[in-house]
């Protein structure tokens, strides 16, 4: 059985992550490939009750953003290096930077597809019947809206490259395939795990949710969707983490089509100097995983 990886794509790069650490490998100006390596701690390797179902993927989440935004912070500085630049990066985020990020793109997130969607079902005069249903409609047409025109920013191209670099890696680790450039980029850009899938899945278990809330007044109707947010999100990781062990599955991944096909919209062709990038950042975590502590075990990989 594979160790559990996920990733992240970052500027002119890709972020791996185990159990026990991460990794964020980045093609610098100067043609050469930068590697910075931390530990992650993860407080659900201390504790037990965060491993339990449903509220071990609210934390996976928090952790994931954690050092999504760390590893994105190093990137952006080898990035910015002249090509003639040698240095090392050594800065990151202060756990200040981390937070302020973190409440910055947990509100923008909230605000846009929760919360705006229902107030707006609300004020069009949607009945209780339909009121979560076309709620939900709403949702998911805004996630997908915003996912296709963000796709279309072409700053943002180079970025889905390396998701797409990210995913072949990944795919290729866990079919037990040689890592090489040329053997990797023959594998998949999609992958069940993904986070765009989880996003549409969080989008698609609020419906199911909050019809057992029917429609209360706006201002309890706000803090409903606020306050199951968390619930929902660890539904939905459990959903893709079951999915994620069970490729296998022809009938779950049928049901799950709809989060594989989204991936097409954040997901780019990469080059197999783009994978080079991936397979240096995951080499390093596989090897630093080799001398993982006992408890890290007990840590879970979101994507």
């Amino acid at each position: 059985m594979s160790a559990a990886i996920g990733g992240q794509a970052v500027l002119e790069g890709v972020m791996m992550r185990g159990q026990s650490v991460w990794a964020v490998a980045v093609r610098k100006p100067n043609g050469e490939i930068a590697l910075v390596s931390r530990d992650v701690d993860s407080a659900m390797a201390r504790h037990k009750l965060l491993r339990l179902p449903i509220l071990r993927g609210v934390v996976a989440l928090g952790g994931s953003l954690a050092i999504g935004f760390r590893a994105l912070s190093v990137s952006a500085q080898y990035a910015a290096q002249e090509e003639n630049d040698e240095g090392e990066v050594t800065a990151e985020l202060s756990k200040t930077a981390i937070a302020i990020s973190f409440v910055f793109a947990i509100g923008f997130a909230i605000l846009l597809f929760k919360v705006g969607p229902a107030l707006l079902a609300d004020w069009i005069g949607i009945k209780a019947g339909w009121f979560v249903i076309v709620e939900g409609l709403i949702r998911v047409t805004v996630f997908v809206l915003y996912l296709a025109l963000i796709s279309l920013i072409p700053d943002l191209k180079r970025v889905f490259q390396y998701h797409a670099a990210e995913h072949k890696a990944i795919n290729a680790y866990e079919r037990g395939i040689e890592l090489t450039p040329e053997n990797v980029n023959k594998q998949s850009l999609i992958h069940p795990r993904c986070g765009t899938a989880f996003l549409l899945w969080v989008m698609v278990l609020a419906i199911f949710v909050f019809a057992f809330f029917g429609k209360p007044v706006w201002y309890w109707l706000v803090v409903e969707r606020i306050a199951l947010l968390p619930v929902i999100a660890g539904i939905a990781y459990e959903l893709i983490r079951y999915a994620g062990k069970h490729q296998e599955n022809r009938t779950l991944m049928t049901l799950l089509a709809p989060g594989l096909w989204l991936q097409r919209l954040t997901t780019r062709a990469c080059t197999e100097e783009q994978c080079a990038v991936s397979i240096r950042a995951l080499q390093e975590v596989l090897e630093l995983e080799r001398n993982a502590r006992p408890e890290a075990k007990n840590v879970e990989v979101m994507a």
